[in-house]
């Protein structure tokens, strides 16, 4: 253990924490798309101590995205805490079913739902000042989502911002700036509550995540400054293009499990 904590070790926790800050900041997602493989490729973590701990991660790191937002006043509270409990619920059942579903069916799966995202951001631009109002309808249409987010959560480890981002704008005409810090303020509550279940389980190096969130967060409200300045085309082609990358990933998995049989 004393090997993993040299300067090298360090360095990259640091290093992955800045990475995963501007893109938080940036696209109103945790950051776990890089610090999860990061920590495994970098630091030789097994998957799931690298998904315990960059749950840790994101939570100062998404407590300082939603501040960044919300000097913009581009946060929606209430709807964001119903997305938060749908998510808290859905993650349990995602928990549960991992056990009993293909997981390569599910990456997949994920593959095709991302293809379709990537072909809406071209096509549905959202308007930044489009609000999120909040009826019964589209607090039970909310609490849907963050059930499926946290469904999703728990099958492949994906944080929440990829599914929640789109949704707000795609579904509920939602300006992209609201829709990602309404996202980053529902991962706070689904990672703490994560994060304490990953402790009792011990799958979370401390010391990492305290040296992930902690850099992450110098670069996190650069990147939501960043996000400001971009025109809504321009930041959905951005976030198209991060989405793309990730069904890269996540496609080279379900190869590499296919060829593994």
């Amino acid at each position: 253990m004393s090997g993993r904590r040299s300067p090298r070790f360090i360095l990259s926790c640091v290093g992955i924490g800045l990475a995963a800050g501007l893109l938080s900041g940036l696209f109103g997602v945790g950051g776990g798309t890089v610090i999860v493989p990061m920590l495994v490729l970098l630091l030789a973590f097994d998957q799931r101590r690298a998904a315990g701990t960059s749950l840790a991660a994101i939570i100062p790191t998404a407590a300082v995205g939603v501040i960044s937002y919300a000097v913009h006043d581009s946060v929606a509270w209430i709807p964001a805490l119903i997305l938060a409990l749908g998510a808290v619920v859905g993650a349990q059942g995602g928990t549960w079913l991992l056990a009993r579903v293909p997981q390569n069916a599910l990456r997949w799966g994920f593959v095709g739902f991302l293809v379709v995202v990537i072909v809406m951001l071209f096509i549905v631009v959202p308007s930044r000042d489009a609000e999120l109002l909040l009826t019964w309808r589209s607090a039970l249409g909310l609490l849907a989502l963050g059930v499926i987010t946290g469904v999703l959560a728990g099958l492949l480890g994906v944080g929440g911002g990829v599914v929640v981002v789109p949704a707000l704008m795609f579904l509920f005409g939602t300006s992209d700036l609201i829709a990602k810090g309404t996202s980053l303020l529902m991962m706070i509550p689904t990672a703490i509550s994560g994060t304490i279940g990953n402790i009792r389980r011990h799958n979370v190096d401390l010391l990492s995540a305290a040296l992930v969130g902690v850099s992450a967060c110098t670069t996190t409200a650069l990147g939501a400054w960043i996000a400001t300045l971009l025109n809504p085309l321009t930041a959905n082609i951005l976030f198209a293009a991060f989405l793309a990358f990730i069904a890269g990933q996540m496609a080279l998995r379900a190869i590499r499990a296919q060829r593994g049989r």
